[in-house]
């Protein structure tokens, strides 16, 4: 197989919106702070995405083949002005905290950030238990130690060090997965700017446009407490589950769309599951129903992201196993969802079946009186 035959699960952001950014770089007019590819402004632009297309400037000289208007594409829903404060405190060269429950998209606005704003978003620490000094600073190729001595040669820079000598956007997902003695490496290189190399007697200096993006989930187990000192270097914002069901229910849909079309099959979407799969979701996480009744919250998050898994794993098996209802797999699938943290919840989504379930199935609504008549999977 060929380079250009390979077809990869997942590209990274500045090469999957690769063309909206080459685009809003020659679109951007906006002053930008030294080191950023785009302006505060366009960036924002370009994770919010426009209703109507953007017009390149009158005058303005296009590479053959570009097109002289373009929709940006919403990437995140939610609250512009977060993702205003995000990019401000970037611009002011502070560290940014992304806090929240996990599958809020805390990671992709990570990563959006950066290829935004560095053109790359491949300088990241994946947070665990395990992750050495080394990922925060500097280790060595220890052949070449040994052969020639500390030489600049021999140095192997972490993606924090890369960062800094390029000027880009260093991520730090679930920071507080990593020890604390570890998460506070980060302490002197966000107030000074600087690692220092005392085997090569150098002090390696951040260029301008460096910085740093972590993310931390608020309700996971096997985290360590930041201290003192390293919250004090970070902006925190939280980044909430999206509010409004409807836009809930067009993320939901657009992200199993584009999830399907990666697989290769020519596969529907049932929209009247996909609503179903966004409203039990969104009731089992707030606690309470759509029509006002109450429902009993599971340990578990419900997050939008495990609404998307669902919804593409129900459309996969409706296409691999055609004679099966699509409508007998969405119990099981929602009772692995909740049950994953806290098995005794069965309980609890026993009785949001024998409650809003049951009620929509009474005032005649097809789709949910189906899923009511399943009640059985669930036991």
């Amino acid at each position: 197989m060929t380079t250009k035959e390979k077809s990869y699960q997942s590209l990274p952001a500045e090469i999957l919106w690769k063309e909206e950014l080459d685009w809003l770089e020659l679109y951007d007019q906006n002053p930008k702070p030294p080191g950023w590819r785009l302006s505060p402004a366009t960036v924002v632009t370009f994770i919010i995405g426009t209703d109507e297309p953007l017009r390149m400037p009158k005058g303005k000289k296009l590479p053959s083949g570009t097109n002289a208007t373009l929709r940006v594409t919403p990437k995140y829903v939610g609250n512009r002005s977060l993702i205003e404060r995000c990019t401000v405190t970037l611009a002011g060269e502070r560290g940014l905290m992304l806090v929240g429950e996990p599958g809020t998209a805390k990671s992709m606005l990570s990563e959006l950030f950066a290829a935004a704003i560095s053109g790359t978003s491949s300088f990241t620490i994946q947070g665990t238990a395990g992750v050495p000094e080394e990922a925060f600073r500097y280790g060595w190729n220890y052949s070449m130690l040994l052969g020639k001595g500390p030489v600049p040669e021999a140095l192997v820079p972490s993606p924090v060090l890369s960062a800094m000598r390029q000027g880009a956007i260093v991520r730090v997902e679930e920071i507080t997965r990593c020890m604390p003695e570890i998460q506070d490496m980060l302490i002197s290189i966000l107030s000074e700017r600087v690692i220092a190399i005392p085997e090569l007697e150098i002090m390696e200096r951040a260029l301008q446009g460096f910085s740093v993006i972590a993310t931390a989930n608020l309700r996971d187990r096997g985290v360590n407490e930041m201290s003192a000192a390293l919250k004090r270097r970070f902006n925190f914002e939280t980044v909430p589950p999206i509010a409004d069901a409807a836009l809930e229910l067009d993320l939901v849909k657009r992200q199993t769309r584009n999830l399907l079309d990666r697989s290769g099959f020519d596969i529907p979407l049932d929209e009247e599951i996909t609503q179903a799969i966004v409203t039990a979701f969104r009731d089992l996480r707030t606690g309470l129903s759509a029509e006002g009744w109450t429902v009993d919250k599971p340990s578990t998050v419900m997050s939008t992201a495990e609404a998307v898994s669902v919804s593409v794993s129900m459309a996969l098996e409706k296409a691999f196993f055609p004679s099966k209802d699509i409508h007998s797999a969405f119990p099981g699938y929602l009772l692995g969802t909740v049950e994953k943290d806290e098995p005794a919840d069965r309980g609890k989504l026993l009785a949001y079946w024998d409650g809003p379930v049951a009620r929509r199935g009474k005032n005649d609504d097809p789709v949910w009186k189906k899923l009511h008549d399943l009640k059985d999977v669930l036991k």
